[in-house]
């Protein structure tokens, strides 16, 4: 089975998620989303692809989220500050042949692998 995890190795739950694919026997193609950015439309697939909204998969926590005043945005403009400021998207996000899912709690990753 194929797998990617959208990762920031900072993140104690994206690695922790990591190390669940690689438990279950899995090598997954690792993004470092920091790095590489967003695009809108990858975002919204993204989304779609799990279910949610990007008022759903905002990073609330994140200090940008109150600087750029998000929770007052339409989730258009969630979405165009996620791309221009990739660390506002909640993580890990993984994909895998099953489907997609914010690993938000880790546990949500066992419904595709």
């Amino acid at each position: 089975m194929d797998a990617t995890i959208y990762h920031n190795p900072r993140c104690s739950t994206s690695r922790k998620t990591l190390d669940k694919l690689r438990d279950a026997g899995l090598e997954p193609t690792v993004v470092k989303y920091l790095d590489t950015g967003w695009t809108r439309e990858q975002l919204r697939q993204l989304f779609a692809d799990a279910g949610l909204t990007p008022s759903q998969a905002v990073r609330k926590r994140e200090a940008l989220y109150t600087e750029l005043n998000l929770a007052e945005a339409t989730d258009d403009e969630i979405l165009e500050a996620m791309v221009a400021h990739p660390v506002l998207v909640e993580r890990p996000i993984v994909v895998t042949d099953k489907g997609t899912r914010l690993a938000r709690p880790i546990e949500s990753v066992d419904e595709i692998l």
